[in-house]
C-alpha cells in the first residue's frame, strides 16, 4: 500500500523545485498575484493581501516558514544558493526590498542586503538568479539591469530574455519568428552590454550545474 505523507501549507497546493537542490522546495499563494502585479495594486492605491512562502525538506516533508509578511510586504521568488535560501522581501511601504537567506542546515537567517526600490523602475521580472548570486530586472521597455550586487543598465532586443552569467559574460536567448520560429544565444559583455557573440540554438541548464547547447 502506498504511504501518502501528509503535510499542512495552509491551503497552498503546489510545490516548486529550486534551481542546484533536490533537498528543498518552495510553495507561495500568491495571495495579489506576483511580485510586480502586487507592486501595481499598491502604486494604484488599492490594498494588497501579503503573500505567504514556505519552504519544505524533502523526503522528510518538514514544512518551514522563515519569515512572515507584514502588511505592506510581499515575497518575489526565491533562490537557491550554496546551502542558503534568498527570499526576496519588498516592503512597498518603506520602498525597499530586502534578500534574508535561511541557512539550509541550521534554519538561521541572515541579511544579504537592504536595496532601496528607488534604484529600479519597478518590480517587473525583478529576479535572482544564481552562480553567481544576482538581482537582475528586464523591463518591457527594452532595457536590462543588473541591480545587486553590482551594478549595470544597457538596452536588449525586443525578444531577448537573460538566461545565466559566466564572468564577465552575459547570455541571452533571443527568437525570431521570420516567418519559422527559431532561437539565439546572444552573449553581451559585462558592463556595458556589447555584443561579443552570437550563435544559434539553446543553452539548457542541467540539474547538476552543466549547461548543454542544443542546435
Amino acid at each position: 500500500m502506498t504511504v501518502i505523507k501528509e503535510l499542512d501549507t495552509g491551503g497552498i497546493g503546489y510545490l516548486q523545485a529550486f534551481a542546484g537542490t533536490s533537498r528543498w522546495y518552495w510553495a507561495s499563494d500568491y495571495a495579489s498575484g506576483d511580485l510586480y502585479e502586487a507592486e501595481e495594486l499598491f502604486r494604484d492605491g488599492h490594498p494588497i493581501d501579503r503573500n505567504r512562502l514556505l519552504l519544505v525538506s524533502y523526503p522528510e516533508g518538514r514544512v518551514e516558514e522563515p519569515i512572515k509578511a507584514e502588511a505592506g510586504q510581499y515575497f518575489g521568488r526565491p533562490a537557491y544558493f550554496e546551502g542558503r535560501i534568498v527570499l526576496p522581501l519588498a516592503d512597498f511601504r518603506q520602498r525597499t526590498l530586502r534578500l534574508p537567506a535561511f541557512d539550509c542546515e541550521s534554519g538561521s537567517l541572515s541579511e544579504l542586503a537592504l536595496i532601496d526600490l528607488s534604484e529600479v523602475r519597478d518590480c517587473y521580472n525583478l529576479l535572482l538568479h544564481t552562480a553567481p548570486l544576482m538581482l537582475s530586472r528586464q523591463g518591457g521597455e527594452g532595457s536590462f539591469q543588473i541591480v545587486w550586487p553590482e551594478r549595470a543598465e544597457f538596452a536588449i532586443g525586443p525578444h531577448e530574455s537573460f538566461d545565466f552569467r559566466e564572468g564577465d559574460r552575459l547570455y541571452f536567448a533571443r527568437w525570431y519568428e521570420d516567418p519559422d520560429y527559431r532561437e539565439e544565444v546572444v552573449v553581451r559583455r559585462f558592463p556595458d552590454g556589447e555584443i561579443v557573440d552570437c550563435f544559434p540554438g539553446v543553452i539548457q541548464t542541467m540539474p547538476e550545474g552543466e549547461r548543454w547547447h542544443l542546435r
